[in-house]
């Protein structure tokens, strides 16, 4: 799957000419217009889906695949992901990274010293937020802000990082 990213999940169907509902996973909502295809992880096959129609009703994507007419075609692929090829993938600008190649990244600390694994990120708004699980089994919550994240190599998967005053007890 490494090759794969998850842009949305189908949550439902939408009428009953086989559209549905999608849950972005991605930052960019409008990335979908021009998406024109994206692989549909059943969970035991993926399935190539090439996409015919796409528009927005609030925080969802209304999305139409080719050949998908009718919402029994489609309804037995609620919950599952859709996915694209790296290839695919939106181009990221300098400093920008898929939260999926972070995920498991050593962090350590502006010292040298092995500080944790990050585990997960929260989209906050303002800025992420790394959440480092301790060698003690702790989590600690690392701003991702400049003075604080130094620096991110994905080749070595280490991300170095400015322990700030307050954030570990």
């Amino acid at each position: 799957m490494d090759n794969l990213l998850r842009v949305g999940v189908i949550s439902s169907t939408h009428g009953i000419k086989g559209e549905v509902k999608v849950f972005p996973t991605t930052d960019d909502l409008n990335r979908f217009k021009k998406l024109k295809k994206v692989i549909l992880d059943t969970g035991k096959e993926q399935i190539d889906m090439e996409i015919s129609g796409v528009r927005f009703f609030k925080q969802m994507v209304i999305v139409k695949f080719k050949g998908y007419d009718n919402i029994n075609d489609i309804e037995k692929y609620k919950g599952k992901d859709l996915l694209v090829t790296r290839e695919d993938a939106v181009k990221l600008e300098e400093g920008e990274y898929f939260i999926y190649d972070l995920i498991g990244c050593a962090v350590v600390t502006d010292e040298g010293e092995d500080f944790g694994t990050l585990e997960e990120v929260l989209q906050t708004g303002a800025n992420d937020v790394y959440v480092v699980k301790t060698g003690n089994g702790k989590e600690v919550l690392l701003p991702n802000i400049e003075s604080c994240i130094l620096d991110v190599n994905l080749e070595d998967k280490k991300i170095t990082a400015h322990i700030l005053e307050g954030l570990v007890d």
